[in-house]
């Protein structure tokens, strides 16, 4: 099962890599990360997502990461009321006969498309993360040339 876990830790030199060697030294695989600082400088707010088959890793893994010097506090959101979004841009073929088709698709998805050029579309969409699924399954029929994700972004309710 995949949990999601947000860490806040103190913005200095090293802590990613901390934190990252964390999860790799346990044979523990991050399937998406996301750090950014927050309204203070001094503070960063990590989103990650990580493959836990029970509670008991989870456990170990939130016991593990509140060991680390640099971490102020440690969240698992898989059991609480959140919300997540994640951020996706997308490079499909796109004539200028399919224009309408794929704007159409943003009646029913969040996003646009944030520039064309030479038959191509560049599509900027938000969503949580069955959304960009549906959104990225709808694309295929223009053909997609490039992706890029933020991965998973997370705030209690």
């Amino acid at each position: 099962m995949r949990h999601t876990i947000s860490v806040l830790v103190e913005n200095k030199f090293g802590v990613l890599a901390r934190v990252a060697g964390l999860f790799s030294a346990r044979g523990y695989n991050i399937a998406s990360l996301a750090v950014s600082e927050t309204f203070d400088s001094q503070i960063s707010y990590m989103t990650i997502v990580v493959e836990a088959k029970d509670e008991k890793v989870l456990e170990q893994i939130n016991k593990q990461l509140n060991k680390l010097i640099d971490v102020i506090t440690v969240t698992d959101f898989t059991k609480k009321d959140h919300l997540d979004r994640e951020l996706v841009l997308v490079k499909v073929n796109c004539l200028a006969k399919d224009k309408q088709a794929l704007e159409g698709l943003f009646d029913k998805f969040v996003g646009k498309i944030i520039q064309t050029k030479d038959n191509t579309a560049i599509i900027e969409a938000i969503g949580d993360q069955e959304q960009v699924k549906a959104l990225l399954g709808a694309l295929d029929k223009f053909g997609v040339k490039e992706l890029v994700r933020t991965g998973k972004l997370v705030i209690r309710k």
